[in-house]
């Protein structure tokens, strides 16, 4: 009686255990969930390691931002950061060649919501003594294609994506910011506050290292008859 009594006691146990494994396997618990981005962070090392980036450009057009325009500037109606545009209006920028504003290291390329589409955060390195320093973030935002990685190096000016829309983007532009500080997030682009953004086309005047005659190439045809850039 008391040997039934225990093996009983056992399978109940062991179906417990089975019926909570499967239910773990299909809704994993909380814990082994990735973390809120909001709360994951460059650790001290992947700071003091990032590439240091002694000079910024402007990320669309020339080095000083030529034949471009901004159609909706940083705190603009609560916008953290600037809306670029090529001159041509409307769609006509679409597909243009997005460069890395500075030396960095990719944490970010991804789609964190449809308002956004495919976005971008580098992480820069910035010279010992910089205001803002040590760590700042440059964000690229509704973007047609990213051609860029998360955790790849590039340089500044390389080629890291194309210009392109998202749901809160009807036409074509890029959503540009710059953020201080180590938090990996791609959190928001209006709020009633700053928050930890900057003003973009303030934050490269103030730290560009471009002649005034600088211009970039301008854009060529591949055979495909897609443009392409020939960097900086």
């Amino acid at each position: 009686m008391r040997l039934g009594t225990a093996f009983a006691l056992v399978a109940a146990a062991a179906g417990f255990i089975w019926q909570r494994a499967s239910h773990w396997m299909d809704d994993p618990p909380a814990l082994s969930r990735p973390l809120d981005p909001a709360f994951v962070r460059l650790t001290p090392l992947e700071t003091a390691t990032l590439p240091l980036a002694a000079r910024f450009d402007m990320p669309l057009g020339s080095e000083h931002g030529a034949l471009t325009y901004n159609a909706r500037g940083f705190r603009i109606e609560r916008h953290l950061g600037d809306d670029l545009n090529g001159i041509g209006g409307g769609n006509s920028d679409l597909g243009d060649p997005v460069c890395a504003a500075g030396a960095g290291r990719v944490i970010y390329a991804g789609v964190p919501g449809v308002d956004w589409g495919n976005m971008i955060l580098i992480a820069h390195r910035l010279p010992d003594g910089d205001e803002l320093g040590p760590v700042v973030q440059t964000v690229y935002a509704h973007l047609a294609s990213m051609n860029v990685r998360t955790g790849q190096d590039v340089r500044r000016g390389e080629v890291i994506g194309t210009v392109g829309t998202a749901k809160s983007a009807p036409l074509a532009h890029l959503h540009f910011e710059v953020r201080t500080g180590p938090y990996v997030n791609p959190g928001q682009g209006y709020a009633d506050t700053a928050l930890n953004r900057v003003s973009p086309e303030k934050f490269i005047q103030a730290r560009r290292g471009a002649e005034a005659i600088s211009l970039n190439p301008a854009p060529q045809n591949d055979r495909d008859g897609k443009r392409l850039f020939e960097g900086r």
